[in-house]
C-alpha cells in the first residue's frame, strides 16, 4: 500500500462557516424523489433491460409511488427512444408522472430528444456538461469560460425547441456533471449562468441537480457544498436543489441524508443503488431510515420481497442477505443474547402495547415491510441460544417452553447444529424437540388412566397435579413389553400415577421438580401441552413433555416422557 503518496483529495472543501446544516438532527419530510433505474441503473448492466423489460419495470417504478421517473437518453439508444415513445403512445404514462430524459449540450442531441418528446403531457428535460477541473483539463482540453458557455448554449438550444413544441409541459434541470470535482464558485457561476437564461418562476421552478459523480470526499464535505450552493445560486426560491450521489466511498446515503440537511429538496437514484462502478444512491434505503424516524417517505415498500425480486428479474443482480432493510437476513438473529432480547422485546409489545416501536435489536417492524416473524426473525444455528429455539417453538408451533428448561433444549438444539454445521430450519427444531421430549413412550407407556377424586366427584382438568384433594387413579402401563393394570391413591393426579407405578415390579426413584399446562393453540378444541420436571436421586433433573386433546391425559404424557428419558440412564430396574 505505498502507492498510496500517490493519492490526494481532489474536492474543493468549502470551509466552515457553511456547516450550519450540521444543527439539524433529523430530515423532517420525504424529499422529491427521482428514479433513474431505467437510467443510471440500466446503463450499468451487462445485458441491459429489452423494451419489453423495460415498460414493465416503469409500471412497477409507478406502483412503488415515483412521480418522476428519467425514462433513459432517448437520442443516444435506440432502444430508450422507441421506449420513450411507446410510453407516450401507448398512454403508459400516469397523469401524476413525470418522465425525465437526458441530453448533452449538442443540437442535434437535444432536437432528437425534443422528437422523442412529442405528445407527452409533462416532461424534464435534463441537460448536463462536466465542470470538473480534472475534465477541463484531461478531457476537454478547454477552459473555465468555454465550458460554461457548452451549458448556455445547451439551455438556450432547450429553451428555443421548448417554445416551439406544443402540448407539452416542460420542466428544465441543469447538472454541472463531476460537481464534486469542481471548484465551488465556479460551480455557482455556471448553474448561475443557466439560472439566468431559463429564469424560472414558482409555477415552473427549474431543477439544479448537484451530482456527486465521483464521491469524493467525506458526506460532512459534501453537505457543506450543498449548503454553498444554496446560498450562492440566484433565484434560489423558484429553484428546485436536487442530489445524485454516487458510492464510490460507501457514503452515498449519509450524502443524500446530510444533503438533505443541507438545503437538498430532491434525490436521484435508483432502487437498492444499481450503478456505474459502485452505483448510485439507494433509495431504499435512504426512504426507509427515514420511515424507521416517523416521516412518511411517500413510497411504498410493504411488500420488500416484491421489491427484491422485482429488481432481481430485470437487472439480473443479487441483492447481497445483509443489505439494509431489503436483504434476506436483515432481520434475522442468530446470536443468543440478540434472540434473547428479541423474544423479551416481542413479548412486551404483546403484553404492554406501547405503540411505539422499540423491540431491541429491530429497528423497523418486520411486518412492516411483508416480512414474517417466524421465517425472518430468529433464526437457529450453532450461534443461537436458549431465547431463540424457545422463541422457534412458541411462535411457530405454540409451546411454551418452561423457563427452566430452555437452555437444556436450546443447547441440544444448537449443538445438533454445530455438529451438522448448518442453520435448523424451524421444521427441524420442532422435529429434534418432540423426537427427544415430546410423548416419548417406550419402555413406558400408561395406555388408559381414570381418574376420581377422594370425596367421590368426578377429576377434572383443573385439578392440580399434586397439591389439594385426594385422587384415585387407575391405569393401564406397558413397561418393557409388559401390561399391568394398577391402581393407588395420591395427594393429586400425578402423585397417584407415581404410586401406581411403585405397585408395579419396578423401582421408580424420583422426586416432582415442577409442572406446567397450557393449550398449544386459542383453538377451542386445541390440543394441550404439559411439561413436568423430575429429579433423581443425586439431583439430576429430567424433563418431559406430554400433549392431548385432554389436559390430564397431557400431565400424563408429559410425566411418562419424563420418566422414559430418566430410564435412558438406568434409572429404574425389575
Amino acid at each position: 500500500m505505498e502507492n498510496y503518496t500517490k493519492y490526494s483529495p481532489g474536492y474543493y472543501p468549502v470551509g466552515s462557516g457553511y456547516m450550519k446544516w450540521s444543527a439539524k438532527d433529523h430530515i423532517e419530510k420525504a424529499p422529491i424523489w427521482c428514479s433513474v433505474d431505467l437510467r443510471d441503473g440500466n446503463q450499468a448492466l451487462i445485458v441491459p433491460m429489452s423494451l419489453e423489460e423495460k415498460v414493465e419495470f416503469f409500471q412497477y417504478l409507478v406502483k412503488l409511488g415515483f412521480k418522476e421517473i428519467e425514462v433513459g437518453f432517448p437520442a443516444a439508444s435506440e432502444t430508450e427512444y422507441r421506449f420513450l415513445r411507446k410510453l407516450i403512445e401507448e398512454d403508459l404514462i400516469p397523469d401524476d408522472v413525470t418522465v425525465q430524459v437526458l441530453t448533452q449540450s449538442r443540437r442535434h442531441i437535444i432536437k432528437k430528444t425534443f422528437e422523442a418528446l412529442k405528445g407527452a403531457k409533462r416532461a424534464i428535460v435534463h441537460l448536463y456538461n462536466s465542470t470538473s477541473s480534472a475534465q477541463r483539463e484531461q478531457v476537454f482540453h478547454r477552459d473555465k469560460e468555454a465550458i460554461c458557455k457548452i451549458a448556455t448554449d445547451g439551455a438556450k438550444m432547450i429553451l428555443k425547441y421548448a417554445a416551439v413544441h406544443e402540448g407539452t409541459e416542460f420542466q428544465f434541470e441543469y447538472s454541472p456533471e463531476s460537481f464534486t470535482g469542481t471548484e465551488m464558485d465556479y460551480a455557482a457561476e455556471v448553474c448561475n449562468a443557466v439560472i439566468d437564461i431559463w429564469q424560472p418562476t414558482p409555477e415552473n421552478k427549474v431543477i439544479i441537480n448537484l451530482p456527486a459523480t465521483v464521491a469524493m470526499s467525506m458526506p460532512h464535505v459534501y453537505a457543506s457544498q450543498i449548503e454553498y450552493m444554496c446560498e450562492h445560486l440566484h433565484n434560489r426560491e423558484n429553484l428546485i436543489i436536487s442530489l445524485h450521489p454516487h458510492n464510490d466511498r460507501g457514503t452515498a446515503v449519509a450524502d443524500a441524508e446530510l444533503g438533505l440537511l443541507a438545503g437538498g429538496d430532491r434525490v436521484e437514484g435508483t432502487l437498492f443503488g444499481n450503478g456505474e462502478r459502485t452505483g448510485n444512491v439507494d433509495i431504499v434505503t435512504v426512504a426507509m431510515n427515514m420511515y424507521t424516524h416517523g416521516i412518511d417517505p411517500k413510497l411504498d415498500f410493504t411488500n420488500m420481497p416484491e421489491v427484491v425480486e422485482t429488481y432481481e428479474r430485470f437487472t439480473d443482480l443479487k441483492v447481497h442477505p445483509r443489505q439494509p432493510y431489503g436483504g434476506q437476513l436483515v432481520f434475522a438473529a442468530f446470536s443468543g443474547s440478540h434472540q434473547d432480547a428479541i423474544a423479551k422485546g416481542m413479548k412486551y409489545r404483546i403484553d404492554n402495547d406501547p405503540g411505539r416501536w422499540t423491540v431491541p435489536y429491530l429497528p423497523l417492524d418486520p411486518g412492516d415491510v411483508g416480512r414474517e416473524y417466524e421465517a425472518d426473525v430468529i433464526r437457529i444455528n450453532s450461534q443461537s441460544g436458549k431465547g431463540g429455539v424457545a422463541y422457534i417453538l412458541e411462535h411457530n408451533f405454540g409451546y411454551l417452553i418452561p423457563p427452566a428448561m430452555r437452555e437444556e433444549v436450546g443447547y441440544m438444539v444448537k449443538g445438533i447444529s454445530d455438529r451438522a454445521h448448518k442453520e435448523l430450519a424451524p421444521e427441524e427444531v420442532l422435529q429434534i424437540f418432540t423426537e427427544e421430549y415430546v410423548d416419548v413412550f417406550d419402555p413406558i407407556d400408561i395406555t388408559n388412566a381414570t381418574f376420581q377424586r377422594m370425596d367421590g366427584g368426578q377429576a377434572d382438568g383443573e385439578s392440580d397435579y399434586r397439591a389439594g384433594e385426594g385422587m384415585m387413579v387407575r391405569i393401564r402401563v406397558r413397561i418393557k413389553d409388559e401390561i399391568y393394570m394398577l391402581d393407588a391413591t395420591g395427594n393429586g393426579r400425578l402423585d397417584a400415577i407415581s404410586n401406581a407405578l411403585k405397585k408395579s415390579p419396578y423401582t421408580f426413584s424420583y422426586e416432582f421438580v415442577t409442572y406446567s399446562e397450557h393449550a398449544l393453540s386459542r383453538d377451542s378444541h386445541s390440543r394441550a401441552a404439559a411439561y413436568v420436571c423430575i429429579e433423581d436421586e443425586e439431583g439430576n433433573p429430567f424433563w418431559g413433555t406430554g400433549t392431548h386433546e385432554d389436559i390430564i391425559l397431557a400431565s400424563v404424557n408429559a410425566l411418562v416422557s419424563a420418566l422414559n428419558r430418566m430410564n435412558r440412564e438406568d434409572h429404574f430396574l425389575k
